[in-house]
């Protein structure tokens, strides 16, 4: 995809994200691997709703800002998820109600965050991490997910929101929608006797899709 097109496709797939209320005044911040080797990022302070293609901050290949604007304070969680995962061409980042909401529950399973309720979490996203809480562009968020090395490509931060790298932007956003409706379909179900997958279920979808799953 040319430049041009990758930044009207961030913008256009920013303004569906906020448009329907996955994120929400100037939160969430998104970003893509240009075809040279750089990078697109969302600038800082700006809404995923009027995010404007001229202005996304433009950064080349050995990480240097070259144009636009400056860029998110949370640069160096993107940075963290290039750097691990060789797959990763776009990551995503937002402060979802649902997904958030679930983070604060005490019984939330660190290592695999989301339950496996239909097989599209578990091929979409594998095992998410729920990371400790942070402040906010601390770069100690960075180092936590340099620490998986690249086994994730979804974590959640307690009491703040999803993070999800895809190869293509459009794979991120659908990965990152999938992770909330799974935790808005986890919080409706809490208190009844629902049936998720089974454990020999889970494993044929990650068969079948080859999902990494197992550490």
């Amino acid at each position: 995809m040319s430049e041009t097109g990758l930044r009207e496709q961030i913008c256009v797939l920013s303004k569906s994200l906020f448009d329907r209320g996955l994120t929400h005044g100037s939160t969430g911040n998104i970003s893509a691997r240009t075809e040279d080797g750089g990078l697109l990022v969302s600038p800082t302070g700006t809404s995923f709703g009027r995010l404007d293609p001229a202005r996304l901050s433009r950064f080349d290949d050995k990480g240097r800002l070259i144009d636009g604007d400056p860029p998110t304070k949370e640069m160096p969680l993107h940075s963290a998820f290039y750097e691990t995962r060789s797959t990763a061409g776009a990551v995503v980042h937002l402060h979802s109600c649902n997904s958030v909401a679930l983070s604060m529950l005490p019984d939330a399973n660190e290592d695999n965050f989301l339950p496996a309720l239909t097989p599209y979490s578990v091929m979409l996203l594998g095992k998410v991490k729920l990371l400790p809480f942070f402040v906010p562009g601390d770069p100690a968020m960075a180092d936590a997910v340099r620490g998986l090395a690249g086994k994730r490509s979804a974590v959640m931060l307690a009491n703040h929101g999803p993070v999800v790298a895809g190869k293509t932007v459009e794979a991120a956003c659908n990965a990152i929608e999938e992770l909330e409706e799974t935790a808005r379909l986890s919080l409706m179900l809490r208190g009844t006797p629902a049936r998720g997958l089974s454990p020999d279920q889970i494993q044929a979808v990650v068969t079948k899709f080859d999902v990494q799953w197992d550490d």
